[in-house]
This record gives C-alpha cells, sequence and structure tokens, in this order.
C-alpha cells in the first residue's frame, strides 16, 4: 500500500527548498547558495518517491543516483541526468571551500531550476494520481 502521507511530507520540504531558489534566483543572489537549495530540492523530491512505494530510502546526496532510481515509476528526460549530475556538485561547492572553484552560471542555475519544477509537479501528479488509481480499481 503506498504511502502518500510520507511521500507528500518529502515533498513540502522538497518546496521550502524549491521555492527559496526561485526567489534567490529572482533577486539575483548568489549562485552557489541558490545551488545549494536546489540540490537540496532536488534531493528530497526524488527521495519521495521511494518514500510513496515503501523502499528504502538511499543515503546519498548524489542526485544521478537517486534519479536513475526512480527512473521505473516516471519518465526521466535524458537531460535531466547530466543537470542532476550538474546539481550534485553543487551540494560540494557551498558545503566546502574551494579554491579556483567558479561559481555556478546564472544560465546552468535557470536549467537546474526548470528542471527541479518540472520533476516536482510531475512526481506530486504521481504522487496525488496514487487516488485516481486506487478508486478505478
Amino acid at each position: 500500500m503506498p504511502n502518500k502521507k510520507y511521500a507528500m511530507e518529502w515533498l513540502d520540504k522538497a518546496k521550502h527548498s524549491l521555492e527559496a531558489a526561485k526567489i534567490l534566483y529572482e533577486a539575483g543572489h548568489y549562485t552557489d547558495v541558490i545551488g545549494f537549495e536546489l540540490q537540496q530540492a532536488v534531493e528530497k523530491i526524488l527521495k519521495s518517491i521511494p518514500a510513496f512505494n515503501n523502499r528504502k530510502i538511499k543515503r546519498t546526496h548524489d542526485l544521478s543516483i537517486l534519479i536513475r532510481d526512480v527512473s521505473g515509476y516516471i519518465e526521466v528526460k535524458t537531460e535531466y541526468i547530466k543537470l542532476c549530475e550538474i546539481a550534485t556538485d553543487y551540494y560540494v561547492i557551498e558545503r566546502y571551500p574551494s579554491i579556483m572553484k567558479d561559481l555556478p552560471s546564472s544560465p546552468e542555475i535557470k536549467r537546474v531550476l526548470d528542471m527541479a519544477f518540472d520533476l516536482y509537479r510531475r512526481i506530486r501528479d504521481y504522487i496525488e494520481g496514487s487516488d485516481k488509481i486506487k478508486d478505478n480499481r
């Protein structure tokens, strides 16, 4: 039996980071900080699928692992795997000082932001659609 409540808790937390990233992006804030919020948002979005399906949630911050893990439940665009690899680096950039590391570009951040909103909507629809699946039986 799906665990919709647990999955929605993951999505609610993800929405906080996603909306923070959007506000910071629109304000022209530092892209490393925006990137960190995006990485956290996408991580929580992707972890909502195993939560919903009562599967063990992988203890990783590597988004490319997590997105491959959900590909059996939702269609994953090929470009999203590469964007997840990029967004995983945002976690490292923000957490640890790094000499000679450039900040993410604004256009790159925008692509990841768009992907994150798309994933959020599609996964939310997948989870909320579980009621429709149940009703049609």
